[in-house]
C-alpha cells in the first residue's frame, strides 16, 4: 500500500514514478544470498582507535560511507543486517544530503555512494557483505536508489527528480509515508549554500526522522512548498546562518507555520549550535557529558550523509566539524571541555559510575591527523573533577 501511494503521489506531481524490481541475483551476495564478505583496509569498519575515539573510513566519501555502514551492520547475523540500503550519487551533494533522512527510524538505512553509472568498489563490497534483508514497509525493497540506477540483483525502489527540490520532495514523501503520512518537523537547507554550513543537517535528520527540503536564494520553490503542505505543515528548522538561508526563504516558510533558525556564521560554530540545540523532543541538546560525537572535515561535505547512520544508532551522535587535518578549533575545544566527563573520589562519583563521551572520526589521516585524534581523545575522556579547570590548551 505504501509503494502504491508513493507511486501515485510522485506520478501526480509530474515526477518519475517509483520503480521496483523483484529480480534476484544467483551470485554470492546478490539479492541477499551467499556468504558475507569482509572489507579490508581503509574500506572496512576498522581504523586507528584510542581510548575515547574510533576512526572510520579512508581517503574518499565512498570509503567512509562503507566503513560506517559495516560498523553498524556487520552482516554476520540476521540482526546485524539492514533491511534496506540507500544508494546516493557521489556527484550530487543535495541528493546525498536529502537521502540522510532515510538513515532515521524506522528504516535506519545505511548510505552508500555510486560513482558514475555504477557503485564505487567499496560500496559494492559493503552492499554484498551486509546482505540487506528487504523492508516489508517498502514492499521488500533491499535498495533505495536516490537519483541513480539501482544495482542489479536487488529488489529496488528508485526515487528521481528533475531538480534538487523535486528529488528532496520525493524523499520527504517517502519519509512521510513511513510515518503515517505526516511529520512533526522538517529540516530546511540552502540548495546553493556553502556545503559545510548544511553538513549538520544530515545527522539531525537521521536522529529526528525529519526530512530535509531545500530552499533557494530567492525563496521557497514550488516543490518544497507542496511537500510541506503534504506533510501537514510541520514545524520547520532552517539549518545555517543567513548566508546559507536568506531572509526571503525564511519569510516564505513563515507563511506555512512555525520556523526556527539553528545556525551560526562559521562551519565550526554552526555545527556546535546544531549539536547543542533542543526544542522539546526535537534536537540533541548535547550540553552535558555522556554522548557520542562525530568529527568530520568541513571540506568533505559528503562525509555528513556517509556518517548519518551514527546519528540514529549506537550513541546517537551529532556531527561537529574541523577546518583542517591539524588542530582543534578554539570554539570546538571549548565546547568539548564544557561537556567533558569528570569524576570524584567518593563512592557515588567513581569513574565506574560515571558517564562517558566517545568520538567517531570520519576519514583517513589526510582528513584528520593522528595528532588531532590524540588531542580529541584528551578532550573526550573522563578526567578528575579537580583537573577540569586546569586542562592545558589543546589549540595549536
Amino acid at each position: 500500500m505504501l509503494l502504491a501511494a508513493l507511486a501515485l503521489l510522485i506520478a501526480g506531481c509530474g515526477k518519475s514514478p517509483v520503480s521496483t524490481s523483484s529480480s534476484q541475483s544467483s551470485t554470492t551476495g546478490g539479492g541477499g544470498s551467499g556468504q558475507p564478505s569482509t572489507l579490508l583496509g581503509s574500506s572496512g569498519a576498522g581504523g586507528i582507535a584510542t581510548a575515547s575515539t574510533t576512526r572510520l573510513g579512508g581517503s574518499s566519501a565512498a570509503l567512509d560511507a562503507a566503513a560506517v555502514a559495516r560498523a553498524v551492520y556487520p552482516g554476520f547475523t540476521p540482526t546485524t543486517r539492514p533491511r534496506a540500503v540507500v544508494i546516493a550519487p557521489e556527484s550530487d551533494w543535495p541528493a546525498a544530503l536529502a537521502a540522510s533522512a532515510l538513515a532515521a527510524a524506522p528504516l535506519r538505512a545505511p548510505i552508500l555512494y555510486a560513482q558514475g553509472s555504477g557503485l564505487a568498489p567499496a560500496s559494492a563490497a559493503a552492499l554484498k557483505a551486509m546482505r540487506p534483508s528487504g523492508s516489508p514497509a517498502l514492499g521488500g525493497a533491499q535498495v533505495i536508489a536516490v537519483g541513480v540506477s539501482a544495482p542489479a540483483g536487488y529488489r529496488a525502489l528508485t526515487l528521481r527528480g528533475a531538480t534538487p527540490y523535486a528529488l528532496a520532495a520525493g524523499i520527504a514523501r517517502l519519509v512521510g509515508l513511513l510515518h503515517g503520512g505526516r511529520t512533526d518537523a522538517a529540516i530546511i537547507a540552502g540548495a546553493a549554500a556553502p556545503a559545510a554550513l548544511s553538513m549538520p543537517a544530515a545527522g539531525l535528520a537521521a536522529e529526528s526522522g525529519a526530512p530535509i527540503l531545500f530552499v533557494s536564494s530567492r525563496g521557497m520553490p514550488a516543490a518544497t512548498r507542496a511537500a510541506l503542505v503534504r506533510l501537514g505543515r510541520p514545524a520547520t528548522y532552517a539549518v545555517g546562518p543567513e548566508s546559507a538561508i536568506g531572509t526571503a526563504a525564511i519569510s516564505s516558510l513563515q507563511g506555512l507555520g512555525e520556523v526556527t533558525r539553528i545556525g551560526a556564521t562559521g562551519p565550526v560554530e554552526n555545527a556546535i549550535k546544531v549539536a547543542a540545540y533542543t526544542n522539546g523532543h526535537f534536537g540533541w541538546g548535547v550540553q552535558e557529558p555522556g554522548h557520542g560525537i562525530v568529527f568530520a572535515r568541513s571540506s568533505r561535505p559528503l562525509d555528513a550523509p556517509a556518517a548519518a547512520l551514527l546519528s540514529s544508532t549506537g550513541e546517537y551522535a551529532p556531527m561537529v566539524l574541523l577546518t583542517g587535518a591539524e588542530g582543534v578549533p578554539g570554539e570546538l575545544a571549548r565546547y568539548l571541555r564544557d561537556i567533558q566527563p569528570g569524576y570524584g573520589h567518593t563512592p557515588e562519583s567513581l569513574p565506574v559510575r560515571g558517564v562517558y563521551n566517545r568520538g567517531w572520526l570520519i576519514g583517513d589521516q589526510q582528513a584528520i591527523s593522528l595528532t588531532t585524534q590524540s588531542k580529541l581523545d584528551s578532550l573526550l575522556r573522563s578526567i578528575p573533577r579537580s583537573s577540569a579547570t586546569s586542562q592545558p590548551s589543546l589549540v595549536p
